[in-house]
């Protein structure tokens, strides 16, 4: 009987792992273009103030960790859901 509940409950954590795979990547998909965007202006500030912009290397850190989350989630690594199914976080800190 506990065997039949665990069956059931991997099945439909991997029907789970479809339905994050279309909401989520297509939401990382878009956000990873800017994060593109947002590296090629942060390389061009610092090439011209010779420091980084903090801000928007934090903000880069967002996506490499829910992209991180995404891909451990969806090659069942890991049952953390990625954004926006959990709250976003970072895993490292700007240096």
């Amino acid at each position: 009987m506990a065997k039949d509940k665990r069956k059931s409950a991997e099945r439909k954590e991997a029907l789970m792992r479809i339905i994050v795979l279309i909401a989520s990547g297509i939401i990382l998909a878009l956000f990873g273009y800017l994060v593109i965007l947002l590296a090629v202006i942060n390389w061009f500030i610092t090439l011209i103030s010779g420091k980084r912009n903090k801000d928007i290397a934090e903000f880069c850190e967002y996506w490499n960790t829910e992209k991180y989350k995404f891909t451990r989630y969806l090659t069942s690594v890991s049952n953390t859901k990625p954004f926006p199914f959990t709250a976003m976080e970072r895993i490292s800190k700007f240096i």
